[in-house]
């Protein structure tokens, strides 16, 4: 089982914070989203220098976690670039995956169409050797959808985020798995509750109702290989527990699944 967490989590740390962190705890990668003020990450500076240091030290970066978004986007123009910008940086880094959303939020609205601008982006990511991934986010979520949107798609996979699955069209692991299964490449776990009054209340690793034991268990039984990235959203929740404790809870609770 190979764990990251994503630097959506510490968004006050400082890259040597990020670092040891992972060396101390025995991640196995870092998920970049932004380190510190910079969310952008072709401009976080000496990001190279950074990246050769996880290397020696055997630490991954399997993705560049971009905020691209496609559906009703008012300035699409920046979405390509920011892609484009994205891919070129992978390249420079060796690193094989870059996030694309469909929707903004995870909350799913239903927008137009928004194929064509994924295929064409996936041609973009591919004159750069890297691959891009779209995550289970708003309508995209709804793996039947998702399952009929990535199917003729070439040079992209999906990025499973178990928790918006569950929360906002109540599938089980076993149901998305069967449906995209062969399409993942890289997962993002958090954990929650619903509140009776409807609210939805962040949790560390364990202490909600997610269930991420079966999401671990059936991606195992096809095989699954890739990273189980942890998104703290701290970085847009600043009332959530530190990244310290969160970070800690959460290999701990994977290691005993393992």
């Amino acid at each position: 089982m190979k764990l990251s967490f994503s630097t959506l989590g510490c968004p006050d740390w400082q890259f040597e914070d990020i670092f040891s962190t992972a060396r101390d705890w025995d991640y196995d990668g870092i998920e970049i989203r932004g380190i510190a003020d910079e969310i952008y990450a072709p401009k976080i500076p000496n990001i190279e220098t950074m990246n050769n240091k996880l290397k020696k030290a055997g630490i991954e970066v399997p993705i560049l976690t971009s905020g691209a978004y496609l559906a009703d986007n008012p300035d699409i123009g920046a979405a390509y670039k920011e892609i484009e910008d994205y891919a070129k940086l992978a390249q420079k880094l060796g690193i094989k995956y870059i996030r694309v959303m469909g929707e903004k939020t995870p909350e799913p609205i239903f927008p137009d169409d928004i194929l064509y601008h994924f295929k064409t982006l996936c041609d973009v990511a591919k004159n750069y050797e890297v691959e891009l991934l779209i995550e289970t986010n708003g309508f995209l979520a709804d793996s039947t959808v998702m399952k009929n949107f990535i199917a003729d798609c070439e040079n992209c996979g999906v990025l499973w985020d178990v928790h918006h699955t569950v929360r906002f069209f109540n599938e089980t692991p076993a149901f998305t798995v069967k449906n995209i299964g062969r399409f993942i490449k890289h997962t993002h776990i958090k954990d929650s509750v619903v509140g009776r009054n409807g609210k939805l209340s962040y949790m560390l690793t364990g202490y909600g109702d997610v269930p991420i034991e079966e999401a671990v268990r059936e991606l195992q039984n096809i095989g699954y290989d890739g990273y189980y990235s942890y998104e703290w959203v701290k970085r847009w929740a600043n009332e959530l527990a530190e990244p310290g404790v969160a970070f800690y809870q959460y290999i701990s609770y994977m290691k005993d699944l393992e």
